[in-house]
């Protein structure tokens, strides 16, 4: 689908759409942070409350998956059962306990003229959200976006269609009954594909694009957009266990990284141990891989090492570059750092690269040799998230560098303006 071939109807549609976001945009740039919290804690009561409809409509949802032949990865990101709608619940409860980032003053001075400035964050105003099988994003989204004081349009994807028909209405209703405008949260789900590619199209009308999903999900939306685009990135992350690295504390943060959800961005895809440790730890976290039903593609070097009934595929470039989200993973002996440096930078997709080491050197040249837009230490990838940052719900993880990178909490959907006070000053 491309611009050319959007039906007038479609784009239409669309653009009546963002233009009644805008309008609401404004409403809530002046509400005050009660205001907002308040309506947060009502959505957060409204979907409890309407729990059982929308786990019917999310088995209807993993019901095409499953019979689409949907991985169990993605039917883990699918799914949505009452203890899931709850802990979504409780995050935009969190999200009301921060602190407001409207109005915050970034920096300010006065000028040797007497002009004095301020530097102010302010709400972006229409943020549009291009996402895949996450209904979850659905409320994360809505959520930011109140808290910070924008206005989000929704494209969710076919795959949770009756979960995000449900949870908008949801959402809407709460937001009406708290005195603001139902269209701060918006779906055009209805409209397809065709919708999506209207709204990536619709400058001046949608302030910023936020894609999260797969890789040609993402490619596809900075392609097409002319709105500007925060992209957030696939997650091919990686974890390096040195030579100095504690044999328990290795199979630990591999075993979490790999294992504790597999059908997520910051799930680790490539595990590379140091040879002076392979002998002593990588058959352990090879056999208990195995054990938990992980499939190992691994050089030559890990499947001399395996233990006697593990198996090893061969790894190939294509396992090196894999966001598998699934219960696989890529494993290969490095001769030392340099080479584990040497292997993320060829294969990093830039999300969350970690290291398992207790020599203090190993940490500082891992942390800054490599760019990602994490770097654990001796901690599980899984922590690259905006709930464990202290940031609330995340709308996506940027891996780019301009304006916003890593986990995108209430600030990231922010910008800011300068106000500039004067005494009947002129310039000169």
């Amino acid at each position: 689908m491309t611009a050319q071939n959007v039906p007038d109807d479609v784009r239409a549609a669309v653009e009546d759409v963002a233009r009644r976001a805008k309008f609401a945009s404004r409403t809530l740039a002046t509400a005050t942070r009660a205001t907002k919290d308040a309506a947060l804690g009502a959505l957060a009561d409204a979907l409890v409350a309407q729990a059982d409809a929308i786990v019917a409509a999310n088995a209807q949802d993993l019901d095409r998956g499953r019979a689409g032949g949907m991985s169990d990865g993605l039917l883990d990101r699918l799914a949505l059962t009452p203890e899931r709608i709850g802990a979504i619940a409780d995050a935009l409860r969190e999200l009301a306990a921060l602190p407001d980032p409207v109005g915050e003053v970034v920096r300010g001075s006065t000028l040797p003229n007497g002009l004095r400035l301020r530097q102010v964050r302010v709400p972006m105003g229409v943020v549009g959200m291009i996402y895949e099988a996450r209904p979850n994003v659905t409320v994360d989204a809505a959520g930011l976006a109140l808290k910070s004081g924008n206005a989000v349009i929704l494209r969710g994807g076919s795959a949770a269609a009756s979960s995000n028909e449900v949870i908008v209405g949801v959402l809407a209703a709460a937001l009406e009954k708290q005195g603001l405008p139902g269209d701060l949260v918006q779906s055009i789900d209805a409209h397809g594909r065709p919708g999506g590619v209207a709204l990536m199209r619709a400058r001046g009308l949608v302030d910023v694009l936020v894609p999260r999903g797969g890789a040609e999900l993402i490619r596809t939306v900075v392609r097409e957009s002319t709105v500007p685009v925060i992209e957030t990135g696939v997650g091919n992350c990686h974890v390096f266990v040195d030579a100095s690295a504690d044999p328990m504390t290795a199979l630990e943060i591999v075993l979490n990284s790999k294992t504790h959800r597999v059908g997520v961005c910051n799930a680790a895809e490539t595990l590379l141990v140091h040879a002076e440790a392979a002998e002593e730890v990588l058959p352990a976290i090879l056999d208990a891989l195995d054990a938990a039903g992980v499939v190992l593609h691994g050089d030559e070097a890990t499947a001399r090492l395996a233990p006697e009934g593990v198996v090893v595929v061969p790894a190939t470039d294509e396992d090196w570059a894999r966001e598998y989200l699934a219960p696989e993973i890529a494993v290969r002996v490095v001769d030392d750092l340099d080479g584990a440096i040497e292997h993320v930078r060829a294969w990093t997709s830039g999300h969350t690269e970690a290291i398992v080491t207790r020599d203090l050197a190993s940490s500082e040249r891992f942390v800054a040799e490599l760019d990602s837009a994490a770097i654990m230490v001796n901690a599980s990838t899984r922590f690259t998230d905006g709930g464990q940052f202290g940031l609330g719900a995340e709308i996506g993880i940027s891996t780019q560098k301009l304006h916003a990178r890593g986990p995108m909490g209430l600030g990231e959907l922010t910008t800011t303006k300068w106000i500039v006070h004067g005494d009947g000053h002129v310039r000169v």
